[in-house]
C-alpha cells in the first residue's frame, strides 16, 4: 500500500478554506484514478502547550507507488495539484510513502 498525506498550515481565511476545500477540491481528489480510499480532517486538536502546527490533514491510499505516480500524472492528478493554490493560502506539505509492517485492523 502507498499513502499520500497532505498537511495544511493555517490559511488566511479558515472559513473560505473549508468551503472551497469541501465543495471543490475534495470532489476533484475523489476522482484520482486508482484511489483506494481517502479521508480528511479540519478538526486538528491543539496540544496543551501550543497551537496545533496544522489546520487540516488529508490522507489517501493507493495500491502501490506506481499506482500513486500514475494517478498524480493523470489529467485528474494534474487538476488536483493545480487547484491547491486556490485555497491553501497557508501552504501545504505533501508527503507520500510506501507503508511497511503493522497489522490490519
Amino acid at each position: 500500500m502507498h499513502k499520500l498525506v497532505v498537511l495544511y498550515a493555517e490559511p488566511d481565511n479558515p472559513k473560505a478554506f473549508i468551503e472551497y476545500y469541501t465543495t471543490t477540491h475534495l470532489p476533484l481528489a475523489a476522482k484520482l484514478p486508482g484511489l483506494l480510499g481517502w479521508r480528511y480532517s479540519i478538526e486538528i486538536t491543539e496540544t496543551q502547550d501550543s497551537k496545533a502546527p496544522y489546520f487540516a490533514v488529508f490522507e489517501a491510499e493507493f495500491e502501490n507507488a506506481e499506482a500513486f505516480r500514475v494517478a498524480m500524472s493523470s489529467p485528474q492528478g494534474q487538476a488536483v495539484t493545480e487547484d491547491v493554490p486556490n485555497y491553501a493560502t497557508g501552504g501545504a506539505t505533501v508527503i507520500d510513502y510506501t507503508i511497511s509492517g503493522g497489522e490490519e485492523s
